[in-house]
C-alpha cells in the first residue's frame, strides 16, 4: 500500500468517525434535554451519510 492510500484510508475513517460522534452525541445530547428516545438514532444516521457524502465528494469522483 503506498503512502497516498494509507493517508486516504485515515482520512475516510476520520470522516466516518466524526461524523458519527459529532452528530450521535448532539442527538444524544438533544434526547437528554428533551426526554426522548429517538433523537441518538437520527443523530448517528445524519452523521453516517453526511461522512459517506463528504468521502465521496473528496475520493470517489476522482
Amino acid at each position: 500500500m503506498s503512502r497516498g492510500e494509507e493517508n486516504a484510508m485515515w482520512s475516510i475513517f476520520g470522516y466516518l468517525l466524526s461524523g458519527l460522534l459529532f452528530w450521535g452525541g448532539i442527538g444524544y445530547g438533544l434526547d437528554k434535554w428533551l426526554g426522548t428516545a429517538y433523537l441518538t438514532l437520527i443523530g448517528l444516521l445524519v452523521g453516517i451519510s453526511g461522512a459517506i457524502y463528504l468521502v465521496w465528494l473528496r475520493f470517489g469522483r476522482q
